[in-house]
């Protein structure tokens, strides 16, 4: 059976985990040190693979379960969101696992954020959520903005980029 790399809503704990059937965690892990993670409207994560020359990714965290390909066919690939397809990612071993991607012919997409920093969906929202409880204690206005302000700076201190690069449209 193929190991298929999760790395969002499949993960243990997860809103989409339950479509896993009871399929077996095989391993913890993270991908190689080429890939770029991006919050789709902070809905879902979109990992995007990168060239390993660039410099720009990281090692993304995520969890590799044993599926039938029945499985993936009728209840974890229609669950997911069409921005994002069935690729092969390469793993922090060295191995290789089906996984989502970015559709490499996407729409321009708005609400494309680079959270590559975390290092993982998990951790961005951990981050996200504590951000926003503590911008909305001292001002209820300011949660959205003040969050997107320090995503700028922590890209920009990243790579970098002028903040403006933050935001991501792809053609």
């Amino acid at each position: 059976m193929p190991h298929m790399f999760l790395n969002g809503g499949g993960m243990r704990g997860g809103s989409l985990h339950h479509l896993l059937a009871g399929a077996p965690l095989v391993a913890e892990t993270r991908t190689a040190p080429h890939y770029l993670l991006y919050s789709v409207g902070d809905r879902y994560p979109a990992l995007q693979p990168c060239s390993p020359d660039a410099g720009l990714g990281a090692a993304i965290v995520g969890e590799v379960y044993d599926l039938s390909l029945d499985l993936l066919r009728d209840d974890l690939l229609p669950a997911e969101p069409p921005e994002l397809e069935l690729g092969v990612i390469e793993l922090a071993d060295g191995s290789s696992a089906l996984g989502m991607i970015l559709r490499r012919a996407c729409p321009a997409l708005d609400h494309l954020t680079d959270i590559t920093a975390y290092g993982g969906w998990r951790a961005y929202l951990s981050r996200h959520r504590s951000l926003g409880r503590r911008a909305c204690r001292s001002d209820p206005s300011a949660g959205d903005e003040d969050h997107a302000l320090r995503l700028e700076a922590k890209a920009t201190e990243r790579d970098g980029r002028d903040p403006s690069g933050v935001h991501v449209q792809l053609a």
